[in-house]
């Protein structure tokens, strides 16, 4: 699966300028105001953006891996939100349709998706799992030919918004193997949302807990129609997530480097540009070499990603996959951070782009499973008796 290049290209090019032209001049009112104008999330459907990933004969664009990260480079050099609107359309929200849905699930779901005429959020999260996505409580019991779902997920992407939700929920023991995966409208009876999530930044992205009593589904939202499999489905899903986060983050990190030299090259002290000084230029220089070694380690896996079967697992990938998650969004975290220190006393007043970026990077390290889940990811990959 993937775009031609001379299409691919035209796409990207595309991509840029309406990312500079529209995007751009919209980030101080999406911070502002919380959320993304209604009128920039119809340009985005009409681009085709919330199916970059979706197969064509799905009604999507259908990018490759290689190249989904590289729009998603794109977006990370503007305002986090904006990427989010189509976000989980694009990842995690479609994906476990895609892979391991029936037929007649991803013809009935995945052009509504494409389009952005349904927006679907992925509910894994709760109260009481999340790192630990094994030891969810959510139910869903079986009663006759249908499934009846209790339980609460937090800090669920685009909840506001979603029209259904791909949701994971126990149908059988303990453990991985007795989670399932559901597709669950968001007007089904019983399925209300909290309040909208006050974060430490990326203004303009909802996140918010959705509460389910007594929620009940037909046996046909199984996805795959078979119980059980949720978990795969779900860990599946997030190797894709994680490396366009990584592309994300590598994204911003070129951005708050571009800030910083400017910066650099119009400020002065002590009579002479500060970029000329040598510490400067030390902090500079260790941000661009630590962004061409997370890029060129989100490209390499990518490709992997690519190479392998479509939607079968390959541990080797999603250790890869975790290597790029974890450096990029650590990375990100850094250069963010020396971004602001360029910018000296500057760099802490909102007025300026950094002080922004400081904060939306932050979560990068968190969603698609914490810095610390990779690092077990990928300690388990390197200790296994076939490694």
């Amino acid at each position: 699966m993937a775009l031609d290049p001379e299409s691919f290209e035209l796409l990207k090019q595309t991509v840029r300028r309406f990312i500079k032209e529209r995007l751009a001049p919209a980030e101080d009112e999406v911070e502002h105001q919380d959320a993304v104008p209604k009128a920039l999330v119809e340009e985005m459907k009409q681009l085709g953006l919330f199916g970059l990933s979706i197969p064509q004969e799905y009604g999507g664009i259908g990018l490759s891996m290689a190249q989904e990260i590289q729009i998603a480079f794109e977006f990370g050099q503007t305002a986090a939100a904006f990427r989010s609107v189509f976000g989980t359309n694009v990842g995690i929200g479609s994906q476990g349709i895609l892979m391991d849905g029936t037929e007649a699930q991803k013809q009935e779901l995945l052009p509504k998706v494409a389009r952005g005429e349904l927006i679907m959020s992925f509910a894994l999260t709760e109260p009481n799992a999340g790192s630990d996505a094994a030891a969810l409580e959510t139910r869903g019991d079986k009663d006759g030919d249908v499934y009846v779902l209790n339980g609460t997920k937090r800090f669920i992407t685009n909840a506001p918004s979603a029209g259904a939700f791909t949701l994971m929920a126990r149908t059988d023991g303990p453990g991985p193997n007795g989670i399932s995966a559901f597709i669950v409208p968001a007007s089904a009876p019983g399925l209300t949302l909290g309040k909208p999530d006050k974060k430490m930044g990326q203004r303009g992205t909802k996140t918010c807990d959705v509460l389910l009593e007594n929620v009940r589904v037909p046996a046909a939202s199984l996805i795959g129609g078979v119980p059980g499999k949720g978990f795969k489905t779900a860990m599946k899903v997030l190797d894709r997530g994680r490396l366009h986060m990584a592309a994300m983050a590598c994204g911003v990190a070129q951005r708050v480097i571009d800030l910083s030299v400017a910066y650099a090259k119009q400020r002065k002290q002590f009579g002479q540009r500060i970029g000329d000084f040598q510490l400067i230029q030390a902090m500079l220089a260790d941000s661009q070499a630590e962004l061409y070694a997370g890029w060129s380690m989100t490209q390499d896996c990518a490709r992997r990603y690519d190479e392998k079967a479509p939607g079968a697992a390959d541990p080797d990938v999603s250790m890869r996959a975790s290597c790029a998650k974890l450096f990029c969004t650590e990375m990100v975290g850094r250069v963010a951070d020396r971004g602001v220190q360029v910018h000296g006393g500057a760099g802490y007043i909102n007025e300026y782009k950094v002080e922004r970026l400081f904060r939306d990077v932050r979560l990068l390290r968190l969603y698609e499973g914490t810095s610390q889940i990779q690092q077990l990811i990928i300690g388990r990959a390197l200790m296994r008796d076939d490694a």
